[in-house]
């Protein structure tokens, strides 16, 4: 269960949804049914009695009545009329064969090979940073003979690579020791770690609405129950703080995964004073938050804003250098209490006893000079954002696409709902993408695509024009959108 919507909280969210164009029952409906698939009302949630949204929208309680009904007809409101009714998916139009959550059969699949020809665009991850990384490896084979005697198992990590990190945090305003960090390798075996050391089955877990996809598969491993809580609309930017607030007190989670810095995948930056109330209001629920800065050195416009761990001592922080400078590195981070750190390492060598020594090494190089390659870096995927957002408004201007403040991709609001009937069309047509529905909790999201600007803007013109083709193919055959419901197994990154 997702908890209830207030009567204020649901009229907020419906904004001006009354217009004249319609029934106000029918128009009603129609809002809310939006809300639901756009992930904005999760999945579960028990929507306010007739009774009291009739009063707050001032509507007669006949509006509201025929409003619920027509949801529940449609498949979008269970339970019987006079009850709360909690919000819910048709079974066949949209959470595929006996009501599965289509992100579910994509849980942990592996990766796949993508043929010679079609354009990727379901991982979000750039080559190697120019010249940094080979210079870094290069550096890191002088330094191994003397490491060499020893045993190469180091389940916190190669010293020289701790210190960088922490100095690098010391650096951004967040006084660390080495003590405080454990070296992992890359960000998701981070999370692993984390949600191993933290949660356990039945705990809730609280997570943006969209967010990163293997971040959703490794808290739904643990057997935890997911607490999604929706981004703000494009149009709002930021997050919603309120509704995060009532979640936390109403849920209490054991965790709470936020992605603050360029948002995968809305790319979205959370400004300082809603880091201060997020994890004040944390503290006050009882939850550890862990907080993934994956993409914060990905800062495109220059927002300014702090670590979030600057605001609470308590906060978990993950890193990697993954998406900064190569994602063949493998190597990650842990930032937390020093007690915390000791947890963390004894749940690690349940899975593994350390990471790769010349990795490390070359890791610390790149970590103490982590701004040299990133100028450069940030000037071409801004020329590639300007590119993909200009295509997408020639050949798809019906699509929404909100411009993000860093990152790799932009997520794009579809016209209708046919995320994942595109990605089942795409590879025919030389792209492999990721279903909207892979980034949310309970199948949502099918009006949404998340579309990577990794690539140089020939291949981003390529593969626009692949997604205008996928996209006439559907409205050519409008029927493809309620049978094809199962999108490709593939890996996203």
């Amino acid at each position: 269960m997702s908890g209830s919507l207030t009567p204020t909280a649901l009229a907020r969210l419906l904004g001006q949804w009354h217009h004249g164009n319609a029934p106000a029952y029918r128009e009603l409906a129609d809002v809310v049914r939006l809300l639901v698939l756009d992930g904005r009302i999760p999945l579960g949630t028990a929507l306010p009695s007739e009774r009291t949204l009739s009063a707050t929208l001032a509507v007669s309680r006949t509006t509201v009545t025929a409003a619920y009904s027509s949801l529940r007809e449609q498949g979008f409101l269970s339970s019987g009329q006079g009850t709360r009714g909690r919000t819910c998916l048709p079974r066949t139009a949209y959470a595929g064969e006996k009501g599965r959550d289509s992100g579910a059969g994509l849980s942990g699949a592996p990766g796949l090979a993508v043929p010679d020809g079609v354009i990727d665009l379901a991982y979000a991850s750039l080559p190697a940073s120019g010249e940094a990384v080979h210079q870094a490896f290069a550096a890191a084979l002088t330094e191994l003979p003397a490491l060499l005697p020893g045993f190469g198992y180091d389940a916190l990590g190669v010293p020289g690579l701790r210190e960088a990190i922490a100095g690098h945090y010391s650096d951004a305003g967040v006084p660390t020791t080495a003590g405080q960090i454990l070296v992992t390798s890359g960000a998701q075996h981070a999370l692993n770690i984390v949600l191993r050391a933290l949660v356990g089955k039945q705990d809730k877990v609280l997570v943006e609405q969209p967010t990163y996809p293997n971040a959703l598969d490794a808290i739904r491993a643990t057997g935890c129950r997911v607490v999604p809580v929706p981004l703000p609309p494009a149009s709002e930017r930021g997050w919603d703080l309120d509704a995060t607030e009532s979640a936390l007190m109403q849920h209490r989670p054991r965790m709470a995964y936020t992605v603050p810095d360029f948002h995968n995948p809305t790319g979205r930056l959370m400004p300082d004073a809603q880091r201060r109330r997020l994890v004040r209001a944390a503290a006050v629920s009882g939850t550890v938050v862990v907080v993934d800065e994956t993409l914060r050195e990905l800062n495109l416009d220059g927002g300014t804003t702090a670590p979030l761990a600057s605001f609470s001592p308590a906060v978990v922080s993950i890193g990697s250098l993954s998406k900064s400078h190569w994602a063949g590195m493998r190597t990650g981070w842990i930032r937390a209490s020093e007690s915390l750190i000791q947890r963390f390492a004894a749940v690690r060598t349940t899975m593994d006893l350390g990471g790769p020594v010349v990795e490390q090494l070359a890791a610390a190089h790149l970590v103490r000079s982590l701004a040299d390659p990133l100028p450069a870096r940030l000037s071409a995927l801004r020329e590639n954002r300007a590119a993909l957002l200009e295509l997408l408004k020639v050949h798809l201007p019906r699509w929404e696409a909100e411009r993000p403040d860093g990152g790799l991709a932009v997520w794009c609001r579809l016209p209708y709902p046919g995320s994942t009937a595109l990605t089942v069309i795409a590879p025919e047509l030389g792209i492999r993408l990721a279903a909207g529905p892979r980034f949310g909790v309970g199948g949502v999201f099918e009006n949404f695509l998340r579309i990577p600007f990794t690539l140089p803007p020939d291949q981003l013109e390529t593969a626009v024009l692949a997604l205008r083709a996928a996209q006439d193919r559907l409205e050519a055959a409008p029927q493809l959108r309620r049978t094809l419901r199962d999108s490709p197994v593939a890996a996203i990154a």
